[in-house]
């Protein structure tokens, strides 16, 4: 007999990779704006 598939763990894999990918866009967001704004002073 085939395992089933464990979609719940799937659906934890993707909200991790999402949350990662949010964070890490947050974060260079973050430094591009850091490193602006001491060249236009």
């Amino acid at each position: 007999m085939a395992r089933k598939p464990n979609y719940g763990y799937e659906k934890r894999q993707k909200e991790i990779a999402r949350k990662a990918k949010k964070e890490e866009k947050s974060r260079r967001k973050r430094e591009a704006k850091s490193q602006e704004s001491p060249e236009r002073d």
